[in-house]
Order: C-alpha cells, then structure tokens, then sequence
C-alpha cells in the first residue's frame, strides 16, 4: 500500500510540475512596497526599486511551483533621502554587510483565484518562515502573443525577527517605529 501511495505521489508531483512553466519578471509593471506606523499614528510607506524572481506558474491549475525573489537592500525608497540612508544603516537592513533580501518558496495552496504562499524570508542574514496571500491572480495573452500571470501578495511580518530593532521611545508613551511591517508586492511575469 506504502508503494502505491508513493507511486501516486510522485505522479501527481510530475504531472503538476510538467504542466508548470518558467517565468521572467516583469520589472517594470511590478512593485516590492511595505509599510510601518509612524509615532504610532500613520503608515510610512516605501518600496523597493530593484529586484528580481524566478517563477514557475501553471495556467492550467493556477498553481504556482515556485517562486524564489531577491531584493537589492540599498534600493530601499520612501522618497526621503536621510530616512532611506538610515534604513540601509546598522540600524536596520545593514545594507552593506548584507545587500539582498530574498524570498524562497516552500509551498503553496490555492483555488485558482486565490491562495496562501509559505516560505522562507531572509533579512540580515536571518531566515523565519513567512506566509504571503495570493490575491487577485488574473492570466492573459499580451499583443505579442505571450502568456502573463499578475497576482498580489500581502503579509506582514515583525522587524526584531530580522534584528531591525532600532526604535526611539516617545516622551508620551509608545515608540517612534512599529515593530509590525505590512508588505505588499505586485508582481507581473512573462511565461519563457
């Protein structure tokens, strides 16, 4: 019984990944955003400008068997030039010691319109296991003739996970940053 199990397994797992396609990203209709609480009153926003992924997507399923990003750290932008140089300090991502921010998928289930992605993210050299919502997953053939996938993914995260402790205590009470990040990410890919 253990080896027909097995035998099952194993063709469902090459079934799914034959049907799975390479994706290239496309950088310039997709966006890493995040956003923190401020004087714990208002969301900062930022973004980062300059990344990458690679994404296996089926089109069939809606299924994705992959998705491995890396975000370049100095590319950290919340349109104020100090703020943004003192992200890319010791005090938080410690950009030059460690210039990317990756994410590694280890799983994913969904139902074709949307879902749940879990897997491994590294700031600072520090890996936790996060989960992402897969929203909004939408499929198209462009004007050339090439199939795109477009989806959201939204989490959120605690920042001392990732060592980026720095924090100023307000005279009032409460801190000057969150400690909760919410992410958000719009992704656009080009099937290869």
């Amino acid at each position: 019984m253990k080896l027909l199990t097995s035998v099952i397994a194993a063709t469902v797992l090459s079934f799914s990944l034959a049907n799975a396609t390479p994706h290239s990203l496309d950088a310039g209709h997709s966006e890493v955003g995040f956003s923190v609480k401020h004087l714990m009153i208002t969301n900062v926003k930022g973004e980062f400008n300059e990344f990458d992924a690679t994404i296996d997507f089926d089109y069939k399923t809606k299924t994705f068997n992959k998705l491995n990003a890396v975000i370049q750290t100095k590319s950290v932008d919340t349109g104020i030039v100090k703020r943004d140089n003192h992200l890319r300090s010791e005090d938080f991502f410690l950009a030059d010691k460690h210039p990317q921010i990756t994410f590694n998928m280890k799983s994913y289930k969904g139902d074709g319109e949307e879902g749940v992605m879990i897997g491994d993210l590294t700031i600072r050299g520090i890996s936790k296991e996060v989960k992402l919502n897969v929203e909004e997953i939408g499929t198209i053939k462009d004007l050339q003739g090439n199939n795109r996938v477009g989806f959201t993914l939204k989490g959120k995260i605690n920042r001392g996970d990732f060592d980026l402790k720095w924090n100023k205590a307000l005279e009032l009470g409460g801190f000057a940053v969150g400690e909760k990040v919410k992410l958000e990410v719009e992704v656009q890919a080009i099937e290869q």
